[in-house]
């Protein structure tokens, strides 16, 4: 088993954080991993993305070539990597923030309002980080939700355990309820 996850954004919205999330997630599951990321040099509002590779077997290569799961939170995102998924992969997309999504043949789109649900049901837009990765792993099922909210309770700063992992949690109901719609 090999699966790659590519998360594409701007920066400031945690993407890498939330890659690092996952790939630590993986690492608890007992899985081999590499995270990778890349981001313009702006603070914030540049093109974001973090990778992720999740094996069962030594990564030989560790760079994603055909993603199995794409992760857009932008609309230049999108344009750029929503059609790079493999055949029968998963894109997820925020559909806060992007409004054209082409169509992608031979994959499953969810269509999720992320940023919405970070700023209206959880009361904090910032953590739609934790949204969008709830949905992934619950549309994707890569990890355990034992070891992703270990990882996440390990690596967002202190205090903000609670509300990061409300969004983590909303993130997933959202996903299976969007994924029981299509």
């Amino acid at each position: 088993m090999r699966n790659e996850v590519r998360l594409s954004g701007s920066g400031g919205q945690g993407l890498i954080l939330a890659g690092i999330i996952l790939a630590e997630a993986a690492i608890r599951d007992g899985h081999e991993v590499v995270q990778t990321q890349s981001y313009g040099p702006e603070a914030r509002g540049g093109a974001s993305r973090a990778e992720v590779i999740i094996a069962d077997e030594p990564i030989d290569y560790p760079r994603v070539g055909v993603p199995d799961v794409v992760l857009v939170m932008s609309q230049e995102a999108c344009n750029k990597y929503a059609e790079s998924v493999k055949p029968g992969g998963i894109v997820i997309v925020d559909e806060t923030s992007v409004k054209t999504v082409p169509t992608v043949e031979g994959a499953r789109v969810v269509l999720l309002p992320i940023t919405d649900i970070a700023r209206h049901e959880v009361g904090r837009q910032v953590t739609a980080n934790m949204v969008a990765l709830g949905a992934l792993v619950g549309t994707a099922g890569l990890v355990s939700l034992e070891a992703a909210e270990r990882a996440l309770g390990d690596r967002v700063p202190r205090g903000t355990e609670d509300v990061n992992l409300k969004a983590f949690r909303l993130g997933i109901e959202r996903a299976r309820e969007a994924a029981g719609r299509t």
